[in-house]
Parts: C-alpha cells; structure tokens; sequence
C-alpha cells in the first residue's frame, strides 16, 4: 500500500474511533490510547524529567478524554494530543521548582558524568541527555525515531508533520547529537553507543 494511502486509512480509523469515543466508547479510546501512548510519552520525554514522564502520559489522555468533543478535525487526532503533551510539559516546568528544569547548565555534566560511569544505563542517560540539550524540533524528532521506535513516515502521520520536515529533523539532529556525543567521548574517553 503506497504510503500516503497508508496514511489516510489511518486517519480513517482515528476518524472512527474518535467519533466512537466521543460517543462513550471507552475500547475506542483504549485504541487510540494503544496507537498514541508511544507518541505522548516520546514528547513528553523531550521536555520532562524521566521520572515524570509516566504520569504525565496518564495526564494527558485523561485531558484528551475530557476535551474529545473540542477537537473539530478528528483527522488531526495525533497533531491534537501532541499539542495537549506539550503544553503539559510546559505547565510541569511552570509549577517545578526553578533547579528542577530539564534543560540547565548542568546538562552538559550530566552527559560526562553519564558516560564515565561506563554502564549502559549511563550510556542510555547519556545519550538521552544528548538529546534533550539538542533544540526542541530535532529533540522531539529523535526522541520519537530513537527512543519510541517510530518510523519517519509514523511521526509524520501522527504528528502532522510533513515527511520532508520529518526527514529533515532526523537527519540534523542525527547529525548534532553525532557531534555532542563525540565532543564528550573526547572529553572522557568512554564510548556511548547509538545503536
């Protein structure tokens, strides 16, 4: 199936199961919560502290839940919810403490300290570091290519992005945290791997 055929049969789906939802059925909204938990997580992972980000998917689907009958193009179901995710994030930073923001000037410490530990789990927090100091369009792109395990062609989808934007995206910001890894292996002389 050719991909931008793809692509309407799966705003056709939202579009149905959208309709089902605001119509009280909740299987219909755990369908969409099954297709769209990736995409909300990866976004907030962008913006938020890790330890944060589980609850804050929760949020989020519970505001789309309550707000369904406000959304006027149920083909821009994904496009919605991510907007929804972001402006969580962003009421998160609003109520956080000034020292618990994401991005500081200790993010580049976090990185060093990460990656000398050796580990994988330092090298993962690392690399996840790496990114969330990247700017917000390749973070939020890489975030949901690397971490979530999407495909360009699915954050375009989901996101309402354009494929070119998206390719775009992921191929600088490839190529930044390329670079912002490397600066650090030479700074310390660990290896975090991207693959």
């Amino acid at each position: 199936m050719p991909l931008s055929e793809h692509s309407r049969c799966q705003a056709s789906g939202d579009q149905m199961l959208v309709d089902a939802a605001r119509l009280g059925d909740r299987a219909a909204f755990g369908r969409l919560y099954d297709r769209y938990a990736r995409l909300v997580h990866g976004v907030l992972l962008a913006r938020v502290p890790r330890e944060a980000v589980d609850d804050l998917v929760q949020d989020v689907f519970i505001t789309a839940l309550r707000r369904l009958s406000t959304l006027r193009e149920t083909a821009s179901f994904g496009a919605w919810l991510a907007t929804i995710a972001r402006n969580r994030a962003h009421d998160y930073h609003r109520r956080a403490p000034p020292e618990d923001q994401l991005m500081g000037e200790e993010s580049g410490q976090d990185i060093h300290l990460a990656t000398s530990r050796g580990d994988h789990e330092g090298q993962a927090h690392a690399i996840l570091e790496a990114i969330r100091s990247l700017s917000e369009a390749y973070r939020e792109t890489l975030i949901l290519r690397l971490v979530e395990g999407m495909t360009g062609p699915e954050i375009a989808a989901r996101t309402g992005m354009t494929h070119g934007s998206v390719r775009v995206n992921l191929h600088r910001g490839m190529q930044q945290l390329r670079a912002k890894l490397s600066a650090h292996l030479d700074n310390d002389g660990s290896q975090p791997k991207t693959g």
